[in-house]
This record gives C-alpha cells, structure tokens and sequence, in this order.
C-alpha cells in the first residue's frame, strides 16, 4: 500500500516531496491531492482524494478488509489505446516539445494496429509481430525503418501504458517491458577535415546569398542547433556585451552564451532586412527548413554526401575538444542538459591529453650543454 501526492500533470510523489517529479512544479502548501494505491493477490486498486486525512481513513480500512479476507478488487474492462491517445496527445503537447513526433507515430504506426484493442487484450506477441513487419517493411522512401524508429515506435507505446497506470486509467501489466528493443549505435560524431573546411569557408565567401551563408558560418562557429538559429531575433543579440540568448532551446531553460569574434562579425555584415528574425523564412516569418540551401552549398564544396548540417555542431565540439578545451566548458557551450551527452567528445580529449604526454618525453631529454663563446675585444 502507498499514499502518493497526486499532480495536475498525472505525475506522483512521495508525501515528502516538494516538487512533482515530472513537471517540476512546487506542490501547493494547501488543496494537494492524494492517491492511495493498493496491491493484493497480483492485482491493483487506486483512488484519488482531495485531503490526506481521508487517503489515510481509506489506506486504514483497506488494512482492515485484507487482514479479515473480505477485500476484493472487481476487474473492471480496460480502456482502449485509443482512450488513452485521447487524454495523452493534449498533455504531451503541454509538456513535450517532441510531441509532433509522438504524433506521427501514433498515427502511421500504432494507431493502425491498436486504436481499438483493450490494453489488457495488447499482448507481447503483438508487439513483437508489429516489430517484426516493421524489420522486414520500408519507410515512405522506400528504404527499411532504421532501428531507432522502430524502438521509438515500442517505447512511445510503453510511454501509453505507463501515463494510463499513473492516471489510474489502467492497472494492468505492461507488455512492452518484456519485448527486446533493437541496440543503436547511433552516436555520431562528425568533423571536417582541414582541406573540406577550408573548401567550404570559400565557398560561404562567395556565396550569393549573404543570410545562408551567415545560417551556416554561425552553426560553425557557435554550435549552436538548427532550431535554435530559426528562433533566434535581433532582440536576441546583445552586440555591446557580446552575448546571445537562447530562448526556450532544447533544455528548456533560456541561455546565455558568449560569441567569438568571428560569430560577431558574421552578424554584423548580414545585410538588413524588415524581419523581428536574424535568419527570416517565406515572407520575414520564422524560418522552418533549410534543406535546400545547405545541399546546394555541400556540394559546391564537395562535402561527403552523407554529412549532415547537424555535423557543424560536432564539428565546433571537436574542435573545442581538440584544443583543450575541457569537457564541462563544451558541455555548457552546447547547452547539454547532462554532461553524459557530451562525454560522446571523451575520445578526443583523450587523444589530446596522450598527444601532451607523449610530448612531455621530448621536454625530460637531456638538453645538450650550450657552449659560451666568449668574443674577445
């Protein structure tokens, strides 16, 4: 048996937190709801309660009933996954900045195969059945689902099970916890070469268009994401303290970041133009692609094809790295909410710090002694 303080986000804590585990919200001193969960015989019961008084009468008279044999749990017909999508998709769009991606899946994958089936009617063999045909299926590209799809797939169908058990929609086993999610290798790390980056700071000089090629030079010389250039506003730049703010990035809290003097000069020389945006899309709104361009650049200086735009970020990180710049310097730079994402750089500060070493065995040589010559007047 437990007693959980219940949050308006569907999140659950310990009586003695102070803040919802989830959402990060401060519980109130006053008008907090509770949940009193009990398991008896494999089986589970939950209820909600506006006061704590009355959660601990009721936790109390459960005691009683099981110590007596008289308590019974009526299995009562599961909701469908469908139901769950429903109370999910306006929550997720709250508190999830990825909730688009959420959506697609649901729509091209799970929803196909499971809108209408009970949670407690969705079994492992299904699950393992829709992973398979996925394995052997091709995407709208006609190319096979790369196994991170496939895993987001099964795990935002785990995500359904685990919201509907913490909104007491559902008390039930969660099957995707015994399927096996394909193993990713999926950290990549990409840099340019001295010869492929001078090629293409050549090409970004004579580039026609001054605001592609400043998006690209900023990317390379602040690290900064895709995204959070296509937000970013002149009210955004402080050019007299040499700043940028971040509004909103992927760790959610805004940041503050220095800019390099190349970074400054980038923005300086853009040409003017009517927008609230640094880097303005169709008609001076907010720019939301940047495909076109950035193909036509890659392969006018003969970039690998398969460099991404995302691989400048790496490319600025490696190169901090390289330098000796330490890991939590770069970790604050990229704006990493945990310095595990960052560690992805540890090989190259490894590389650096043997390189030191190895240099410290020429500076313990013997130096040959230095003959004084005296010149006689």
């Amino acid at each position: 048996m437990a007693i959980l303080i219940r949050c308006a986000c569907g999140g659950e804590s310990k009586l003695t937190s102070k803040q919802c585990g989830r959402c990060g919200r401060a519980f109130p001193s006053h008008g907090k709801r509770y949940k009193v969960i009990v398991r008896h015989l494999g089986r589970k019961m939950s209820r909600t309660v506006p006061n704590l008084a009355l959660a601990r009468e009721i936790e109390g008279r459960m005691k009683v009933d099981i110590a007596r044999g008289e308590f019974k749990i009526n299995r009562k017909q599961s909701p469908s996954l469908g139901m769950i999508w429903e109370k999910y998709l306006p929550w997720a769009k709250e508190y999830k900045k990825s909730w688009k991606s959420d959506f697609y899946i649901y729509n091209k994958h799970l929803k196909p195969r499971f809108e209408q089936s009970c949670l407690d009617q969705i079994s492992q063999f299904d699950i393992e059945k829709m992973v398979l045909a996925l394995k052997k299926g091709k995407n709208k590209h006609g190319k096979p689902y790369a196994k991170a799809t496939i895993k987001h797939i099964v795990v935002l169908l785990s995500r359904l099970f685990s919201v509907a058990d913490q909104w007491g929609m559902y008390n039930g086993k969660n099957p995707c916890k015994s399927v096996q999610l394909p193993k990713l290798n999926n950290q990549i790390t990409e840099f340019l070469t001295k010869e492929e980056l001078t090629r293409l700071l050549d090409v970004l000089d004579k580039w026609p268009s001054k605001v592609d090629a400043g998006f690209i030079q900023i990317l390379l010389y602040t690290g900064l994401r895709r995204g959070e250039l296509f937000k970013l506003t002149w009210n955004d730049i402080n050019f007299e303290r040499q700043v940028i703010t971040l509004r909103d990035p992927k760790g959610r809290q805004d940041q503050i970041l220095p800019l390099s003097g190349k970074a400054l000069a980038v923005l300086l020389n853009l040409p003017e133009n009517n927008s609230l945006y640094v880097f303005p899309g169709k008609y001076g709104g907010q720019r939301v692609d940047f495909k076109r361009p950035w193909k036509e650049i890659k392969k006018k200086a003969n970039l690998p094809p398969t460099f991404r735009l995302h691989g400048l970020r790496h490319h600025f990180a490696s190169s901090m790295v390289s330098a000796g710049v330490d890991l939590y310097t770069v970790s604050k730079l990229l704006t990493h909410k945990d310095i595990k994402t960052t560690m992805r750089y540890a090989h190259i500060a490894d590389k650096t710090l043997r390189d030191a070493v190895n240099l410290s065995d020429t500076l313990q040589e013997p130096k040959e002694e230095m003959k004084v010559v005296q010149i006689m007047g």
